[in-house]
C-alpha cells in the first residue's frame, strides 16, 4: 500500500488529517504484484528454457537406453535388453561399479584430508613460503593433465601401483588438490579468527579447535571439495585408460568405451546408452542432495571483507 503525503498536511485551524493509503495495484499469494510477475515473465521463460536444454540430452540418453536398436539385445519393444548386455560385459557390471566405487571413495577421502589440513595451514598459520608455496600448489593446474601421466605410470611401475586401483585414486587425487586447497583455504578464511583464538584460550590446541569449533563452520567447503572429487574420479577416463591393464580392474566408463566397438567396430548404442545412464544416476542424486551445500561452499569467502 502506498501512502499519499499531501493528505497527511493539517489544515488551518484543524487536526492534522491521517495519511489515505493507496492500493499499489493487486497481490498474488506469494507477494508478487501483477508489474512484478510481468517483469519477471522473461527471466522464467529464458531460465526455463535454458534447464529444458541442458536436460534435454539426459532425457533422450535415458529413452535410448530403453529403446530398441538394430543388432542389440533390444531389438523390438521398449525393455532392459540394453542394460541386460551391459551387465554381461566381460567381469559384469557389478565389478566394474565395484572398482569406481573403489577409486572414487579413496580420492575423496584423500583429497579432503589433504585438503582439510593444507587450507587449514595456510589460512591460520604463517610461516616462510606460505605464498610462495600456494602459489606452487596452484601452478599445478596450469600443467596439461595428459602429459604427466607417462611420467606418473613410471612412477607407480617403480613404487609397485602399476595396474592398481590405489594407484588411480593417487593420480587423481593428485590432480584434485590444487582446487580443493585454494577452495579450503578461502572457506577458512571466512571463519573469525576470534572463534579459534577463544577455543584455545579455553584449551584447545590447534588440532582440537580445527575439529570441534572450524569443521563444523567450512562444512559447505568439505562437502563442495568431497562433490568435486566424487565426480571427477567416477567419470575420470585417461587416467584407468593409461594406467590399468586388466580388463577385471576397468573403472565403468572405461569399461563402457570399450563396451561401444566391441562387435567389428559396430556400435552398440542400445548399451553405451544404458551405460551413460549407470554412470550420471550418482552423480546426478549427489548433486540433487548437496545442492545446498555446494553454492554455500562456492560462496564460502565471497563476501569476506
Amino acid at each position: 500500500m502506498a501512502v499519499d503525503s499531501r493528505s497527511a498536511r493539517a489544515t488551518p485551524g484543524g487536526p492534522p488529517r491521517q495519511p489515505v493509503r493507496v492500493p499499489a495495484g493487486p497481490r498474488r499469494p506469494d507477494g508478487l504484484t501483477v508489474a512484478g510477475v510481468a517483469l519477471r515473465t522473461p527471466y522464467w521463460v529464458f531460465t526455463g528454457a535454458l534447464a529444458l536444454i541442458f536436460v534435454f540430452p539426459l532425457v533422450w540418453t535415458a529413452v535410448a537406453s530403453v529403446s530398441p536398436h538394430p543388432g542389440t539385445n533390444q531389438t523390438h519393444g521398449w525393455g532392459f535388453g540394453n542394460y541386460q548386455t551391459l551387465a554381461g560385459y566381460q567381469a559384469g557390471i557389478w565389478r566394474y561399479l565395484a572398482n569406481s566405487t573403489l577409486v572414487a571413495l579413496l580420492t575423496v577421502a584423500l583429497t579432503l584430508t589433504v585438503s582439510l589440513l593444507g587450507g587449514y595451514a595456510f589460512a591460520r598459520f604463517r610461516f616462510p613460503g606460505r605464498n610462495a608455496l600456494f602459489l606452487l600448489t596452484l601452478a599445478i593446474l596450469m600443467v596439461p593433465y595428459a602429459t604427466l601421466l607417462i611420467p606418473l605410470y613410471v612412477l607407480l611401475n617403480r613404487v609397485g601401483l602399476q595396474n592398481s586401483l590405489v594407484g588411480v585414486a593417487l593420480v587423481l587425487t593428485m590432480f584434485q588438490l590444487p582446487f580443493a586447497t585454494f577452495l579450503m583455504r578461502i572457506s577458512f578464511e571466512a571463519v573469525p579468527r576470534e572463534l579459534d583464538e577463544a577455543a584455545m584460550v579455553d584449551g584447545c590446541s590447534s588440532f582440537g579447535a580445527l575439529r570441534r569449533v572450524l569443521l563444523p563452520a567450512v562444512r559447505p567447503g568439505l562437502i563442495t571439495v568431497g562433490l568435486f572429487a566424487f565426480l571427477a574420479s567416477w567419470n575420470d577416463f585417461m587416467a584407468p585408460l593409461i594406467l590399468i591393464n586388466d580388463s577385471d580392474r576397468m573403472t565403468l566408463p572405461l569399461a563402457v568405451a570399450n563396451l561401444r566397438g566391441q562387435v567389428q567396430g559396430v556400435v552398440d548404442y542400445g548399451a553405451t546408452e544404458a551405460g551413460v545412464v549407470v554412470l550420471a544416476l550418482p552423480c546426478v542424486l549427489l548433486f540433487l542432495l548437496l545442492q545446498r551445500h555446494y553454492v554455500r561452499g562456492f560462496m564460502s569467502g565471497a563476501l569476506k571483507g
